[in-house]
């Protein structure tokens, strides 16, 4: 299933950040369970609004080791960790000093191992309602409640905890390699 050539997708970098989104954090299945890796951020001084594309990784926290362990301990006996974990290591260690910028920097190298191309394009004002695009930036609240199918597959330690749905694409991309975005579709239709 090849991606659509034509596609675009356009990033949101001039709301107002807000916390408890998936912008800093995602959800692995480690060994327990559901495992939260939370990206640190310096906040801004209360009662202040910080620009998303503005706001910077906690350059005191060493959470890129602590995540790098806890995908390597969660995934390495899954069946596509060796063809993944390098892109992901080597993106997890480089040196990004904006959440922004880094987010970026992950989404292309997630678009890179589904094989997808889009044309990437990057909003220069914040408007409320978007009259000529789809909107997805709701999904972006880690709060809300998805209502989307989320099919099963093979998890690492589904034996344990059974299947948990909607984690990190990490999860897709590492137990089911290519067929990855081909249930991806499948979930997308479901929206």
């Amino acid at each position: 299933m090849d991606g659509d050539d034509n596609a675009e997708i356009f990033f949101e970098r001039e709301d107002n950040y807000q916390k408890q989104t998936y912008r800093n954090r995602q959800y692995i299945y480690g060994a327990n369970g559901k495992l939260l890796l939370n990206i640190p951020i310096l906040h801004p001084k209360k009662g202040e609004k910080k620009v998303y594309k503005h706001v910077e990784i906690d350059p005191n926290e060493n959470w890129r080791s602590l995540h790098l362990k806890s995908i390597e301990s969660a995934y390495q006996s899954s069946p596509f960790f060796e063809f993944y974990y390098d892109n992901i290591q080597s993106t997890l260690s480089a040196s990004i000093k904006s959440l922004y910028e880094f987010n970026v920097t992950c989404t292309k190298v997630v678009l890179d191992s589904l094989e997808l191309f889009p044309a990437i394009n990057f909003t220069n004002s914040y408007k409320i309602y978007l009259d000529d695009q789809d909107d997805f930036r709701y999904l972006v609240n880690a709060k809300a409640t998805l209502h989307a199918n989320f099919p099963k597959y093979t998890q690492v330690f589904d034996d344990k905890h059974g299947f948990i749905p909607n984690l990190s694409i990490l999860d897709l991309l590492f137990n089911e390699g290519p067929a990855s975005l081909r249930y991806l579709y499948q979930v997308g239709n479901s929206l």
